[in-house]
Parts: structure tokens; C-alpha cells; sequence
């Protein structure tokens, strides 16, 4: 996939909808993170190195004014794969939106070039190739969860299937 072609998008319970390209997504403050990651099947991998932006910097750096009645997200992607999150989640200490692991570009099988990471939350919610966030008052199933998963999957409560 051609970098220079990637356009995220903000819209739903926002002031004015917006987007940035992948330039812009690239000036936003770098952070590296080390964070668990939790696959539903059972297995995970502690101590992640990843790097990319907080989702936090992100909304900032787009002039994102989320609306006071936005209570959730979904994620979309650019495939048909789309998945839900309270709000809190998207704008955690930790939430990002990633392009490298241990160092290298996140690759496409790994959802490059950029990847959701919500280390909060089981793998699935980490969506890859995310390309935009659609903010709602009311939540609803993504992907997933309309095929039986969990609406929230917090690893630590095994909230694996609703």
C-alpha cells in the first residue's frame, strides 16, 4: 500500500468532520509504548514495543472537537471491518494509532500501515488498516461483535464472547 495515499477521517458527533494525510499523521508527536497484547484465542504477548501516536495527540494535531453527547467510537478500516469502543478507551493514556513494531514499519499481515492499539482491550479491538473514527452517542457492534464477541472485551474479566 502506497503511504502517500492513506487519508484518516474524523466524523459523527464532531464539531466539523476532518481528515488527515499520512504527512500529517507522521508530524504528530512519536511515542513508543511497551504494552501487553491480548489475543480472544488465549495466547499474548507481553511487553510489545510499539511506535506510532497517542489517539489523544492525533485528535489534537486535527483540530478534532468531539462532541459533549459522544459517548463511543467505532473504528473503521479499510476493509468491511469496523469496531466499537467507549470513548474513554479511544482517548486512554495508552490508546495509539501505530505504524511500527520493535522499530520497523508495522507490515500489512499485521495491519500496516497503521494499526489501533487499545492495550486496554483484546486484540480485536485493535483494529488494522484503520482508516477513520466515527464518533457516536450510542453504542453499537462492529465487526466482531455483531458475530458474537463481547461489546467492551477487557482481557482481565474474559470478556471474550457477548
Amino acid at each position: 500500500m502506497d503511504v502517500n495515499s492513506v487519508t484518516f477521517r474524523f466524523w459523527g458527533e464532531v464539531l466539523e468532520p476532518t481528515e488527515m494525510t499520512w504527512q500529517q499523521l507522521m508530524a504528530v508527536k512519536h511515542t513508543t509504548l511497551t504494552a501487553d497484547f491480548h489475543c480472544v484465542t488465549g495466547w499474548s504477548m507481553l511487553g510489545t514495543e510499539w511506535g506510532g501516536a497517542l489517539v489523544r495527540d492525533v485528535l489534537e494535531a486535527a483540530h478534532v472537537e468531539v462532541s459533549t453527547s459522544a459517548r463511543f467510537v467505532m473504528a473503521h478500516c479499510t476493509t468491511e471491518f469496523t469496531t466499537n469502543l467507549p470513548l474513554e478507551a479511544l482517548l486512554a493514556d495508552d490508546t495509539m494509532l501505530v505504524w511500527e513494531w520493535k522499530g520497523l514499519p508495522l507490515t500489512v499481515p499485521h495491519g500496516g500501515p497503521l494499526r489501533l492499539l487499545v492495550p486496554s482491550l483484546y486484540a480485536w479491538k485493535d483494529a488494522k488498516w484503520v482508516s477513520g473514527f466515527e464518533f457516536l452517542t450510542e453504542d453499537r457492534p462492529g465487526f466482531w461483535e455483531s458475530r458474537g464477541y463481547h461489546m467492551h472485551g477487557d482481557p482481565w474479566k474474559e470478556e471474550r464472547y457477548g
